[in-house]
C-alpha cells in the first residue's frame, strides 16, 4: 500500500507539472487548486452544509454522468469520501474546488463496485451549495 501511495503522489505531482493551474498539497496528502485552503476556519461537526461533486480519472473523463449530490448533510453524521469530507470543512459557501485525490482517499483498494476500479485516483471537482 505504501509503495501504491507513492506511486500514485508521483504520477499525480507529474500531472500537475504539466497544468497551467497550480495545485497545492493538503495536510491530509491530497491536492486543492485554493492556496491556504487547509489553513482555513474549519466547519465543526453538528453544522450543515449542502454540496456536489463530479468524478473523474486523471485522463480527465468523467465517470459519472450526473453529479453527486447531498442536501443538508451534517458533519459528524454522513458517509463521505475522506478527501471529501475533509475539503468540506474548510470549503466557503458557493466555492468550487478541484481536488487531486490518490486512491486511499477515493474508494482505495475496492473500488465503488460500479464504474471505478480498485485503486484509481481521481479528480473531483467539488462545490458548496
Amino acid at each position: 500500500m505504501k509503495n501504491l501511495n507513492s506511486q500514485e503522489r508521483y504520477h499525480i505531482q507529474e500531472w500537475i507539472n504539466g497544468q497551467p493551474v497550480k495545485y497545492y498539497p493538503t495536510q491530509l496528502n491530497y491536492w486543492v487548486d485554493a492556496q491556504g485552503f487547509d489553513q482555513r476556519q474549519r466547519r465543526q461537526d453538528d453544522t450543515f452544509i449542502s454540496y456536489s461533486y463530479d468524478l473523474y480519472d486523471f485522463d480527465q473523463t468523467k465517470i459519472y454522468d450526473q453529479p453527486v449530490q447531498r442536501r443538508d448533510a451534517r458533519f459528524g453524521h454522513f458517509d463521505e469520501l475522506k478527501a471529501v469530507e475533509d475539503a468540506l470543512r474548510f470549503i466557503h459557501d458557493g466555492e468550487e474546488v478541484t481536488l487531486l485525490v490518490p486512491s486511499a482517499l477515493a474508494y482505495g483498494t475496492y473500488g465503488d463496485e460500479k464504474k471505478i476500479d480498485n485503486d484509481i485516483p481521481l479528480i473531483i471537482k467539488l462545490k458548496a451549495l
